[in-house]
């Protein structure tokens, strides 16, 4: 993140071709060679799942209040709330903490997160639901055939795999690196509303992941899952979508920009915590 940040200081990059790719072909290709493995057994984290789910939900329905206080719209503030950096920020801290085991629980983790951000955090932004694009979207497709393949026991050559493989590896990096070109963009005059998300998006998700864990059976890698996965800032994704339906884009970067900034201070006391 630091060299990203640096970088992007010095020369400005247009970082537009490296996120579409990212999300087009390295990201699937990680999906898909994560969910197809082996070693990967879904019905393992199907708590995990539910936890998940939990938190989503769980986040908006506390972050709902803060709108009425602040006079905040809740369409552009909940799904910032909800959906939150389990992608550019959560797999990289996920293989730092967890090794191989907490990349395999964090894909699933951003599956279902995604599943419900391209539809009820679509629908939130913009008041329409585009399943289209939802069944067309290459992560849902590489999802779709990975649990095929997993499932059915069919075996896929090596030669196949190990090119999806490398594809894969691409992810954390470029996903760390792309973070820190976007903390170039922190607008400080919207300071303010950007600490009003770094305060309340962990805290919203914090809140019903620990409540949970006292009615469902999680291992402690889990555990420590869900509550790093809770704690993360608001998702990238939601400035995309704000920007598409023109629902306050400004306010919106500046709920994702300081909120992934201040997040180094959350995501190491939480980190630390864990450890």
């Amino acid at each position: 993140m630091l060299v990203g940040y640096i970088y992007g200081r010095i020369c400005r990059p247009d970082l537009k071709s490296v996120n579409q790719a990212t999300l087009y072909v390295f990201l699937p290709a990680l999906v898909f060679d994560v969910l197809s493995g082996e070693n990967f057994r879904i019905l393992d984290f199907r708590w995990l799942a539910l936890g998940t789910l939990i938190v989503v939900f769980g986040s908006g329905i506390i972050a709902w209040p803060v709108t009425w206080i602040k006079r905040i719209h809740w369409r552009s503030f909940l799904p910032c709330m909800m959906f939150n950096n389990c992608g550019n920020l959560g797999l990289p801290l996920a293989a730092l903490a967890f090794g191989d085991t907490g990349i395999q629980a964090m894909v699933l983790m951003f599956l279902v997160s995604n599943l419900f951000h391209f539809t009820l955090g679509v629908w939130i932004f913009g008041g329409v639901v585009s399943f289209s694009g939802l069944l067309l979207s290459p992560v849902n497709i590489a999802t779709i055939a990975g649990l095929v393949v997993n499932l059915s026991g069919f075996s896929v050559p090596q030669m196949v795999l190990e090119p999806i493989g490398l594809l894969g590896q691409i992810v954390i990096p470029i996903m760390l690196f792309a973070l820190g070109v976007r903390m170039v963009d922190v607008n400080f005059s919207q300071l303010g509303d950007g600490l009003i998300a770094a305060v309340v998006c962990p805290f919203s998700g914090l809140v019903p992941a620990i409540t949970i864990l006292y009615f469902i059976p999680l291992d402690p890698l889990q555990t420590g899952m869900l509550i790093l996965f809770a704690g993360l800032p608001p998702a990238a994704l939601n400035f995309l979508i704000a920007e598409q339906y023109n629902r306050d884009p400004a306010q919106v970067a500046a709920y994702v920009l300081v909120g992934n900034a201040m997040s180094v201070f959350v995501m190491t006391g939480l980190l630390w915590y864990l450890f």
